[in-house]
């Protein structure tokens, strides 16, 4: 089986790369980093540890690289795969979305037979509707008698993904260190009945809670504990996790998105203070070292009204919930001034520009008479 895997950097070749290729798929990434993928052609392998006592270490072999610039070359990949995958970042999408396009043009244009071999396309990115969205964008840059063919021969199932993969320090380029933990889970029914599952991947007939449950445990909860670790001169997630005060912020959060997420999808109760508990022992990992300003990086998006802190503390306030942490959490993240994150910058340059109401409005798009932009007001004069 033949996977193209867009995004060659740590997430792509320590999880998605890794889940692939030990489910038997020949793995050719895409990269715009033209010496990460000259290393990739020439070695042709890397190594995957994880970060426990036992270090279990992997090898990834038979792998390949295509520069993404090389737009011909890749859709002349994607025209022979099997499946696509992407670890890009929201963001990124769209630049990917017309090579993408072409590939599909050309898949269908050299053997119109392709209609009945189904090529799905997974967007692996922290988002809601990730490949949904790549989807639109895709089909955005087809065709009109394109369209048709691929809707019966390209399918787009979201997915929700979760593993934990610090910033790297290795004197080999391509070794990666990842948690123990991972999860992959896709949406089966955007995919017609018979389709061959990939070992490793969790199918699930919806999606829509296990999305919710991942993005608002574990990124929330990463997000508070690194918001409020910076406050207090913490380098490290796992450093402000051994403060009590922080600790308590991330629970309180926790606590808030999961009544609301119990109440919502009718999640068990226990089983979902289970998850909770686990997810705070991924974050004390001593064998990890996941610094602060990169799981605080870029507020701009997680400020955002379908993120993270904005959407939990939203949908619990629609069910008469406690959003007290939540919406402190948002006060942190706007105290978050590291100078070298551009939006963190630009966060700061407005509050010197702007009064904090006009802030808060603008980048989560509450309103200044709503009870939860009253709550982030108060919340950022106390700390």
């Amino acid at each position: 089986m033949r996977a193209v895997h867009f995004g060659a950097g740590n997430i792509g070749r320590g999880f998605i790369g890794l889940l692939l290729s030990q489910a038997g798929c020949s793995v050719t990434f895409v990269d715009v980093n033209a010496s990460l993928v000259a290393l990739l052609q020439e070695k042709q392998q890397y190594t995957v540890k994880l970060a426990s006592e036992q270090a279990e270490s992997f090898t990834v072999s038979g792998v390949n690289a295509i520069n993404g610039n090389d737009t011909a070359l890749v859709a002349a990949a994607i025209a022979e795969a099997d499946l696509v995958t992407t670890a890009v970042g929201v963001s990124v999408l769209r630049h990917i979305a017309g090579a993408i396009a072409e590939g599909i043009t050309l898949r269908l244009a050299k053997n119109p037979a392709a209609a009945a071999s189904l090529l799905p396309i997974i967007a692996c990115e922290n988002a809601i509707g990730g490949s949904t969205q790549l989807g639109e964008l895709v089909y955005s840059h087809l065709a009109a008698e394109v369209k048709a063919q691929a809707e019966q021969a390209i399918a787009f199932p979201d997915a929700a993904v979760d593993r934990i993969v610090p910033l790297q320090q290795h004197d080999d380029p391509l070794q990666v260190t990842v948690e123990p933990f991972y999860e992959w889970t896709v949406d089966r029914s955007a995919l017609p009945q018979g389709t061959p599952e990939i070992p490793g991947i969790h199918y699930v007939d919806q999606l829509q809670p296990y999305i919710e449950r991942k993005l608002f445990t574990v990124n929330t909860g990463h997000c508070v504990a690194a918001y409020h670790g910076y406050l207090q001169g913490y380098a490290t997630i796992q450093e402000a996790m051994q403060d009590a005060a922080v600790r308590s912020e991330v629970e309180g959060a926790l606590k808030e998105t999961g009544a609301m997420l119990v109440r919502t999808y009718s999640f068990s109760e226990s089983e979902h203070q289970a998850y909770i508990e686990q997810i705070l022992e991924r974050f004390i990992n001593p064998y990890l070292t996941d610094e602060v300003v990169r799981v605080g990086r870029s507020p701009i998006r997680k400020l955002s009204p379908d993120d993270r802190l904005v959407r939990p503390a939203l949908l619990a306030f629609e069910l008469g919930l406690p959003t007290a942490h939540l919406t402190k959490a948002m006060a942190a993240a706007l105290r978050f001034a590291y100078t070298e994150d551009p939006e963190a910058a630009e966060i700061q340059a407005a509050l010197a520009s702007s009064t904090l109401s006009e802030v808060i409005a603008h980048y989560t798009s509450l309103p200044a008479e709503h009870p939860l932009h009253a709550q982030i007001v108060e919340a950022y004069s106390k700390l």
